[in-house]
């Protein structure tokens, strides 16, 4: 196992590699931003290594940029069944170009933007020497195939794949939904994971740090998804009017949320101490605050309050609904806090309320 340190490890190619990867450690920042500005970069996910063009040109720039922070290593860790190293052939670039454009023109979020790509590159990379227009759907289904059984693809994974691949032969080269009806995995019908009000009390009450403690309380008291919080600004909390404004959430809705008196004494303690400036929270050197931090927060908050380490920041949010149908608030008032565009996704959490030993007597009770 190589062992990295502060310079950028840049494994040495093969005669025939047609791109020069290389490790950039994580606290080399600026470095990484140079790195993303030349026109040959791309950056594998599987492995967690760059790459660049394998030119004269482009191994030059790169050295350029490293100056003396960078070693040389002999084999780079290997890639799994996709091989997403592989230079894009330039019908297959043409591809990824097209799909880029229509998310942008159909006005999809950021993430959904890097989702497909993301995805979709990948497919390229496996049919990079075909005309994609012959590509069968026979032929699609036993690429997924190969994903799932070598990759353990997941369900969500499996899904995201097929719409990315959808949304070209579809959207882009405009075939009828028919043509490319690509086999996916069945849907599984999970009960959300919800945690009891002491629990929630106790992940709340772990955070020494005011920041922290805030976000979490935010998460659970207004219901919110955690890209949501990213987001809010601090004109974002309408305390004059009682309530919190969700501005472009999932779909593309603005919607409003309960504001807490408890969540804006809080609120206000953290203001006075960590004074952010546009963002609500913001992180050590400006800017949104980010989900792998919230992520990290919440996982420590639990694993010290010694809670059911399956829950992640979601299950707050989950919490929060099934804690409001406890209380006698009506399914249609909690769809709009939660922003649910149908009533069918607020209704899972009375499945939640209803199987419980309080609402029904267990045969058994009666027997013994």
């Amino acid at each position: 196992m190589i062992k990295y340190n502060m310079k950028v490890i840049i494994f040495s190619p093969s005669t025939k590699a047609q791109r020069i990867k290389f490790f950039v450690p994580y606290q080399l920042k600026e470095v990484r931003n140079k790195i993303k500005l030349l026109n040959t970069t791309w950056y594998h996910p599987n492995q967690k290594l760059w790459s660049v063009i394998n030119t004269v040109e482009a191994k030059k720039t790169l050295l350029e940029i490293l100056g003396n922070q960078w070693e040389l290593a002999k084999e780079a860790p290997k890639s799994k069944v996709v091989d997403v190293g592989t230079a894009l052939s330039d019908s297959s670039q043409k591809a990824l170009d097209a799909i880029h454009q229509k998310i942008v023109l159909k006005g999809y979020s950021h993430s959904t933007l890097k989702t497909y790509k993301n995805y979709f590159f990948k497919f390229l990379c496996y049919f990079n020497s075909r005309d994609l227009k012959d590509v069968t759907k026979e032929e699609i289904e036993a690429f997924m195939y190969k994903l799932v059984v070598k990759e353990k693809l997941s369900e969500s994974a499996q899904n995201q794949f097929v719409n990315a691949i959808k949304f070209y032969y579809e959207q882009v080269l405009g075939q009828p939904r028919e043509y490319y009806d690509i086999q996916r995995p069945k849907k599984s019908k999970n009960l959300p994971n919800v945690l009891s009000k002491g629990d929630v009390k106790k992940i709340l009450n772990q955070p020494k740090n005011i920041k922290h403690r805030a976000i979490l309380a935010t998460l659970y008291s207004a219901g919110l998804r955690i890209g949501e919080i990213i987001n809010l600004r601090i004109q974002d909390i309408r305390s004059e009017e009682g309530y919190i404004y969700i501005k472009g959430a999932k779909g593309k809705k603005d919607r409003r949320t309960i504001l807490s008196g408890k969540l804006l004494e809080l609120l206000r303690e953290y203001f006075i101490k960590d004074k952010p400036a546009y963002w609500l929270f913001e992180g050590q050197s400006g800017g949104q605050y980010s989900t792998r931090s919230i992520q990290s927060i919440f996982r420590r908050a639990i694993k010290e309050a010694r809670i059911n380490p399956w829950a992640t920041p979601h299950t707050l949010r989950h919490s929060f609904a099934t804690h409001l149908l406890q209380q006698g608030v009506s399914l249609r008032d909690i769809q709009a806090l939660l922003g649910h565009s149908s009533s069918k996704t607020t209704e899972i959490y009375t499945h939640i309320l209803k199987v419980n030993n309080k609402c029904f007597e267990s045969p058994l009770d009666s027997i013994l």
